[in-house]
């Protein structure tokens, strides 16, 4: 291997041979490098064999990219049998295996969040006998992060005496009933059965723990307890886990991640190797200075400090417009000015912001000024609802047991089985404590249901057994997917249930994805089947829909408009930073609630590291509420970075104001820079 080209750290870090280690990767450090280049050099200069490697990261696109570059260094051949996924694959795959020792069957569904949302609603709507009526996404919040944190529905604890939590913990046992007579698992199981499944049957454990001898965790400063102890469980008897992170870029605090992961990594794994890397090959010595001084103020940290053997570049540009509209036009002009000064594509260009609603005003000021642009965020493929009716009638097939989607079809595309007819059902299901399919083989007779309904159901039993069966014997899935489509006449529905011709034609589009992905999904799978299909659709992530979404969106040449959040993991040669001001970054509700500011300096750290070679923040002097303009203050980050570094300036394009409005802004503008760069 030539390994000429890593630096003295990174080198260290690829010949580590056995215990654990920790390394400490900045931003722009080229730590997928390292680990890319670990892995070929644990297959071909240590001779582990390839079954034996183990490499996790948190999206399907970056285990992708991790797995085509492993390939490139040692080829395909010697990456047959190796394992890089997600977290989410791993235990799919794990659980897949051994799932039945927890009294599932292995064709278990997996529900997403529209199956998981009717399904507490659905229980809510039982459990709620005075009328009330609750909000299920926030029962369902509750849930979740009770299962990221491997509270089981018999340790659920009411902590804030909240009515929101009374209900959790009396939906929650109910919750997990439900899904698992329905043979269901939901996203959050996933991990939280496969660590009980471990707990509860050594032996289980053990078989994994010799097959995965070098465990490689990418950004694991964003792992949750769930998956912490899963890592734990599986590095225990040998050590060898390898983890690479920076603790300077934990912003997922609100998602589960806990920073206590990585800052307890040497005390949890004693003996373990540090390495920092912190030679930075993204940005400019200035940037790299500013977010340096930015991060230092974090009291729970790592103490590291990124640097360049590059040039120092333009001082950090720091703006103070008049309102929210100037802002836009000053970002505009400047990408404006800077195209044409430099040649650049309009996708050297990104706003970020750190909440979405801020971008109104530069979506306005981009469409007036005819700058192409695409805003990173919406609703994604395999959330809109013609894409999961289409999905579910796939879910039912493989699983017949699974009630939430068999509900969600039986009448759709319309067939004469009202919810009439529907509730009838379910009351004998119920009442007779038979599955909903089994009752749908077997109704009630004609009389009870009435004869048109009673024909329904049996040409929807018979049609859908009919295509079960076929599924089961075909390898040609896309084919048969899209004659079972026709079938239904899904398109007919949409078309005349749709209020516009164009949504409508949007909508059949969709349900063409699906089999689309169907195709793609047979082309790579050895050996391809509906469930494995739906296994992956379950898992794909939320910023990766197949297409139309943010890669596709990324490689348009177009300015990027995006929150801080969606930024981590990019760059681009020009950053504008908006909002730089006390109630957006950091947030009102972080100061509001005396929360710690620490993961808000993070995320302000995270937007300065994603500029190549211009960074420019803005923020505004004052700015509507509810139609009433209200003064501003500038951010407390824009003071923790020296003087030296910034240029400050106010903006040139001021709007018209009355003169008591101009004495009040000039005021308040010199207040800010006096605080700002000191007296």
């Amino acid at each position: 291997m030539d390994l000429s080209t890593l630096n003295k750290e990174q080198l260290t870090a690829v010949r580590h041979g056995e215990g654990p280690l920790l390394l400490l990767a900045g931003a722009g450090s080229g730590k997928t490098r390292v680990i890319t280049c670990r892995i070929a050099y644990l297959r071909l200069q240590r001779g582990v064999p390839a079954e034996q490697i183990l490499a996790v990261t948190f999206t399907n696109k970056a285990a992708r990219e991790m797995k085509e570059r492993v390939e490139e260094l040692v080829g395909r051949k010697n990456v047959k049998g190796m394992i890089i996924s997600t977290f989410h694959s791993l235990c799919v795959r794990i659980l897949k295996e051994d799932i039945e020792r927890l009294g599932y069957k292995k064709n278990f569904s997996i529900y997403g969040t529209a199956d998981q949302g009717r399904l507490v609603r659905d229980l809510i709507q039982a459990h709620s006998l005075d009328g009330r009526r609750f909000d299920a996404d926030r029962v369902l919040f509750l849930i979740s992060d009770a299962k990221n944190r491997l509270i089981s529905p018999e340790q659920f604890l009411v902590r804030h005496h909240d009515d929101y939590e009374y209900l959790a913990a009396e939906i929650y046992p109910r919750y997990q009933k439900a899904l698992k007579a329905y043979n269901a698992i939901d996203f959050d199981d996933i991990i939280m059965l496969t660590v009980r499944l471990f707990r509860e049957h050594p032996e289980v454990l053990a078989k994994y723990q010799q097959r995965y001898r070098y465990l490689m965790v990418d950004e694991y400063q964003d792992t949750n307890a769930a998956q912490y102890l899963l890592l734990r469980s599986l590095a225990l008897v040998h050590g060898n886990l390898c983890v690479v992170g920076d603790d300077d870029q934990s912003i997922y605090g609100w998602r589960g991640a806990d920073l206590g992961n990585i800052l307890g990594f040497e005390k949890d794994f004693p003996g373990t190797t540090v390495i920092k890397l912190e030679q930075n090959y993204r940005s400019t010595g200035n940037i790299l200075a500013a977010a340096n001084a930015v991060i230092k103020n974090n009291g729970q940290r790592k103490e590291k400090a990124l640097w360049t053997s590059g040039e120092s570049g333009p001082l950090v540009d720091y703006l103070c417009c008049e309102d929210a509209e100037d802002e836009a036009r000053e970002v505009v002009e400047r990408i404006h000015g800077a195209r044409f000064r430099h040649d650049l594509a309009y996708r050297d260009f990104a706003i970020l912001y750190r909440t979405n609603a801020q971008s109104r005003a530069f979506e306005e000021q981009l469409r007036y000024e005819n700058i192409p642009y695409v805003l990173i965020g919406g609703q994604q493929f395999f959330d809109r609802k013609e894409v999961k009716d289409t999905v579910a009638y796939f879910k039912v097939l493989v699983n017949p047991r699974d009630e939430v989607n068999l509900l969600r079809i039986l009448n759709f595309p319309k067939r004469g089985i009202g919810e009439t007819t529907a509730d009838r059902l379910i009351r004998v299901s119920t009442e007779e404590q038979r599955p909903l399919w089994d009752v749908l083989r077997d109704p009630p007779g004609s009389e009870e249901l009435g004869e048109k309904a009673h024909r329904a159901l049996a040409d929807f039993v018979a049609l859908m057994e009919g295509f079960r069966a076929r599924f089961s014997s075909t390898a040609d899935l896309a084919a048969l997917g899209r004659e079972f489509l026709e079938t239904l006449h899904i398109e007919e529905e949409l078309y005349r249930t749709a209020d516009d011709p164009k949504k409508a034609r949007r909508r059949v589009e969709n349900v063409g994805e699906v089999i689309n992905a169907l195709a793609s999904y047979q082309e790579r799978d050895e050996q391809p089947t509906l469930a494995g299909f739906l296994s992956k659709v379950s898992l794909l992530d939320r910023d990766e829909p197949p297409r139309g979404g943010k890669d596709a969106k990324l490689a348009q040449d177009a300015v990027i408009l995006m929150s801080l959040h969606s930024s981590k993991g990019l760059e681009y040669p020009y950053i504008f930073l908006v909002g730089m001001e006390e109630g957006f970054l950091p947030h009102q509700k972080s100061v509001g609630e005396h929360v710690d500011v620490d993961e808000e300096r993070r995320l302000c750290y995270v937007g300065i590291t994603r500029a190549r070679q211009v960074l420019t923040l803005l923020g505004a002097a004052r700015r509507k509420k509810y139609g009433k303009m209200l003064p501003r203050e500038p951010s407390r980050f824009l003071a923790e970075i020296p003087a030296e570094l910034l240029c400050t300036q106010q903006s040139k394009g001021r709007p018209e104001a009355s003169p008591e409005e101009e004495e009040a802004m000039a005021s308040n503008f010199f207040s800010s820079m006096k605080s700002l760069l000191g007296d």
